[in-house]
């Protein structure tokens, strides 16, 4: 009950939070003429949030330090970029929840009482109602893009990468509230998935600086270069070989772009890079990365529970 607990809370945290931002994102790219994609997008942002502020007051004391200390649910930029980006777009966000999970404290207790699972649980039934109708709306999203009925600045790519996400989270709580446990994941296709992930975010960041921007273009290119080869290394390899080889060199690539990505977000928030970037969509990619490394560094050391994947 205390792995369903307490992993069920770390996955919202990271989760619940990346789809609110998705939400918003989504929000953000659609022109003012689309009023119900607009009210649509909006009312999943509005959800998102709630869930994730619930998620706060019951995760104090519960989840584990490694997480808290990952930077992978808030950054030390994260409260400021939200304060921009409300800015910028006039779409309201709720800073005191970065505020509350700042102030999150590692758990110790190794019980938890019935009536604490049961509304972990009805947590959990209520974001994966709130993910199926995400999902759903993505899909439309791709849908009426590709089919040109659709206008939006968000690529077409960004909205199938939003969904893999997505569909991530879903399949974590889905099999927490299945099993009452997450099952070793297969590390191949676990790399495989998150070098997609970080892959797309150098070739998302490339696409959305401002032409003007030849370096930081050319290390973003590189760095989308070098998850390519990650990715078809994997592909072509057996588990055996990535645990072996595979997986150092993509924790040393990831600790890179960790870094590049950290200095992108304080660029951005400081107004020193020009680029048609977010704040929060900076300091959304780096949480990612933060995530990401956790995991690898797990892997590295032989742990056998990766929490939230």
């Amino acid at each position: 009950m205390k792995e369903y607990v307490t992993l069920s809370l770390e996955t919202h945290l990271f989760f619940g939070r990346i789809m609110k931002e998705h939400s918003l994102f989504l929000l953000a790219g659609f022109p003012a003429r689309e009023i119900e994609f607009i009210k649509r997008a909006d009312r999943f942002r509005e959800e998102f949030e709630a869930g994730l502020r619930r998620t706060v007051e019951l995760a104090d004391g519960i989840v584990s330090e490694p997480v808290l200390n990952s930077r992978e649910i808030v950054t030390e930029f994260t409260q400021k970029a939200e304060c921009q980006t409300k800015d910028l777009t006039g779409i309201p966000i709720d800073i005191k929840i970065t505020e509350a999970q700042r102030q999150l404290h590692a758990g110790s207790c190794n019980m938890v009482s019935r009536e604490f699972a049961f509304q972990v649980r009805r947590l959990n039934r209520q974001m994966l109602q709130c993910l199926n109708g995400l999902i759903s709306f993505k899909e439309e999203v791709l849908r009426e893009m590709t089919a040109c009925r659709l206008y939006t600045t968000n690529y077409p790519l960004l909205i199938e990468h939003i969904l893999r996400e997505a569909k991530l989270y879903r399949q974590t709580i889905s099999e927490l509230e299945r099993r009452g446990r997450i099952s070793m994941p297969d590390l191949k296709n676990l790399e495989i998935f998150w070098n997609q992930i970080m892959m797309e975010h150098a070739q998302f960041i490339r696409g959305l600086l401002d032409p003007t921007e030849c370096e930081l273009i050319d290390t973003a290119n590189e760095f989308a270069e070098d998850y390519c080869r990650l990715l078809e290394e994997a592909r072509e390899q057996d588990r055996k070989a990535m645990n072996a080889t595979l997986t150092a060199r993509t924790l040393q690539t990831t600790k890179q772009y960790q870094q590049f990505k950290t200095a992108g977000t304080e660029g951005i928030i400081g107004c020193g890079i020009r680029s048609i970037i977010l704040p929060l969509l900076a300091d959304h990619v780096l949480r990612e990365a933060n995530h990401y490394l956790r995991i690898l560094e797990s892997v590295q050391k032989g742990g056998d529970s990766y929490g939230s994947m």
